[in-house]
């Protein structure tokens, strides 16, 4: 799935020209937008005031909007590619904005008015800077001429910049203006209003949003009496005025443009561009059969051309019969070498971990699975939607949206049946965002991303009605012996707990044999990635959470109540004091002294429940006390010389709300069954790579 990274910045008060009334609230609110509703990825805010930026290395990064601090942002963020191809880069500023000597500048806090070419920062700049970020698709919004002082009447952003999309607050011979009554400029209150738009008139496309603010943008300044202001829109090439900016209020119609386009790469032998563009569908429409069979036709042809340098490799000793060295013109200085990398390493923002679909009839997809023993039958996707709720750092709901999933039902028996998610493959960043408390070296980000491929995953954890069931079903130990019963707190749709990492793989094993389905535990990778999904906060529920979206102890300290009659309540937990059972700036919350029955708190947003509190759910890795030791692929950690600790994840109804986090840690020896009443598991199928 693509990504969205932003960076805003407002500046209100000026050195040594006109200062301005509402542009610092214009970038927070644009800011605001890109992460409550749009659930960016990512996003730096400048602003007198604003928290300092956390660098990859070395010193924080001063957030207060001078030359000198916009100037080394831009230069050390974007000094290596960090996004993929098919990810989008915006960028937003509101501020006095100048055109001198042929070219569009910004203007920081600190512009001497008089050397504007040496004191302010070319657009043409800062896009050379964002398109080294890697992403496919840089967004650039400027509310950039507001100076009612001396100036020329240019407002900056008039310059077409290939590759870019670019929307201007005004057009030549205009000026961009503030309106009091609405606390914002009249481009950005505009903007604003678009961005959220719903249903047939919604701007997801950059044709749409440039149409609606040419028509209310004007409208905006008559109605407060202001003179006329028209944004302007470049797109370069033209092609990107379909581009969808927001996947999430796009309709199907939408997409004609972005498949035809992909047909034309394909048939243009821009295979990379084609597998981004059809990528992008299914961001639309995670469903669309054709972009699903398109993306398998393009893998083929990769693997095709792998194949391909493969054989020429092997043939490099003799260059008479290598099919490059015919091919190649040796006096062309830009040719391909013999032993350079294969076309395969050189495209990026690939789909080749995508989803694998064997047919489509009567709206139903069939998936493939990996087989265990035999052939395995054919899984029946089936789609339904989600209501995912969403609070703000204070713990307040904010409004809920829907989200289709995709799901196939594994049945065990006439009354146990696993509901399983599909979940589609991309890149994600493990760890804890910067400043995230608690700072623990464990969970520090990792340095690069991680690519997953798809897999499947329960939407709850298992059972203990579904624990019955397969223990009926296979009764015969195949490594380690399980009880039928294990658990403390009973009820069939109660989480089966008090189980061993042993005890959860010997179940996968025996559920594999019962399905003929690979079923295992979830990697440490896997698991953070289906928890997030897609998001970026602490929880996938916000930057902080409430009891009536979890299950955890929010009446205070670290840990609470007993285990097997034994009192184990205390304020610290691997040497961190937790004194209240509040985060963030989230409420006090309760402690229920049990966990609930699966499904009694809201999905996230691939249709997965309780991934924050209720009990702990055991991962297949080894235990590893850095990330960055974690496969690149997503797979499991694993060394013959490792102890016998395990991953433990999603904290438990026992525990602090900061353990409960989506990139909160734990481990426990394989064969310990835990505190009474704390562990379980989730299990996840394998899906089929072609």
């Amino acid at each position: 799935m693509s990504e969205n990274w932003a960076i805003c910045v407002g500046i209100n008060r000026y050195d040594n020209i006109k200062s301005l009334g509402f542009a610092k609230q214009d970038a927070e609110a644009v800011a605001g937008y890109f992460r409550r509703s749009a659930k960016f990825n990512n996003i730096y805010l400048f602003g007198e005031g604003a928290e300092p930026i956390e660098a990859d290395f070395g010193h924080s990064l001063q957030a207060t909007p001078t030359f000198i601090n916009l100037r080394r942002f831009l230069r050390v963020r974007f000094d290596q590619p960090f996004l993929r191809p098919s990810d989008n880069l915006w960028f937003f500023f509101a501020g006095h904005g100048k055109r001198s000597g042929e070219q569009d500048y910004l203007l920081p806090m600190d512009v001497d008015p008089g050397n504007v070419d040496e004191t302010g920062i070319p657009v043409r700049y800062v896009v050379e800077r964002l398109r080294r970020s890697g992403a496919g698709n840089v967004v650039m919004l400027l509310d950039a001429c507001r100076n009612e002082g001396a100036r020329d009447g240019q407002g900056a952003g008039l310059e077409k910049l290939k590759g870019t999309v670019t929307l201007s607050s005004c057009s030549a011979s205009e000026f961009s203006y503030e309106i009091p009554e609405l606390g914002h400029g009249a481009f950005t209150y505009g903007l604003l209003e678009a961005l959220e738009l719903r249903g047939e008139h919604n701007c997801a496309t950059v044709e749409r949003l440039d149409s609606y603010l040419q028509t209310r943008v004007p409208e905006i300044c008559r109605l407060y009496g202001k003179p006329v202001q028209t944004p302007c829109t470049f797109a370069e090439p033209l092609s990107k005025r379909k581009f969808i900016l927001l996947p999430s209020v796009a309709v199907v119609d939408d997409l004609e443009p972005l498949k035809l386009e992909a047909y034309q790469a394909e048939e243009s032998a821009d295979l990379a561009l084609a597998d981004q563009l059809w990528w992008r569908v299914l961001t639309v429409d995670p469903g669309d059969a054709l972009a699903q069979s398109s993306i398998r036709r393009i893998a083929a042809k990769l693997q095709r051309i792998d194949e391909d340098d493969v054989g020429e490799r092997s043939n490099v000793h003799d260059p008479a019969t290598s099919p490059r060295t015919r091919q190649l013109d040796p006096t062309n200085k830009f040719a391909e070498p013999a032993l350079g990398p294969s076309r395969r390493q050189v495209l990026t923002g690939l789909g080749i971990g995508s989803i694998a679909v064997a047919g489509v009839a009567a709206g139903v997809v069939q998936w493939r699975t990996r087989n265990w023993a035999g052939k395995a039958p054919p899984i029946n996707a089936m789609s339904t939607y989600v209501d995912v709720k969403t609070v703000n750092a204070e713990g307040k709901p904010l409004p809920t949206f829907r989200q289709r999933i995709r799901y196939f039902a594994e049945n065990i028996d006439d009354q146990t049946t696993f509901e399983m998610s599909l979940l589609p493959g991309g890149e994600f960043q493990m760890g804890a965002a910067v400043g995230e408390w608690p700072a623990k070296s464990a969970e520090s980000r990792r340095m690069q991303p991680l690519r997953i491929a798809p897999f499947a995953m329960s939407r709850t954890v298992v059972t203990q009605q579904q624990w019955l069931s397969v223990y009926d079903g296979h009764p015969e130990t195949l490594n380690w012996p399980l009880s039928p019963d294990p658990s403390s707190f009973k009820g069939g749709d109660q989480p089966v707990e008090t189980v061993s990492w042993q005890e959860a793989t010997e179940f996968c094993a025996r559920l594999s044999n019962i399905s003929r389905r690979r079923y295992r535990l979830p990697s440490e990778a896997e698991w953070e990635y289906a928890c997030r999904a897609g998001t970026t906060t602490a929880f996938h529920f916000g930057p902080t959470l409430t009891d009536t979206l979890a299950n955890y102890c929010g009446d205070g300290g670290a840990v609470c109540g007993t285990s097997f009659e034994r009192e184990i309540a205390s304020t610290t937990y691997d040497g961190i004091e937790y004194p209240s059972g509040t985060y963030a700036g989230g409420p006090p919350g309760v402690f229920r002294g049990k966990p609930t029955p699966v499904a009694s708190y809201p999905p996230n947003g691939f249709g997965l429940f309780d991934m924050h509190g209720n009990v702990w759910e055991h991962c297949l890795d080894r235990w590893s006390p850095r990330l960055d030791w974690l496969p690149s692929d997503g797979s499991a950690f694993d060394t013959e010389d490792g102890d016998n600790l395990r991953a433990l994840r999603g904290g438990a109804w026992s525990h602090n709300p900061a353990l409960c986090r989506s990139a909160s840690r734990d481990r426990m020896a394989q064969d310990s069954t835990g505190w009474e009443g704390r562990v379980g598991f989730r299990v996840v199928c394998e899906l089929e790579d072609i």
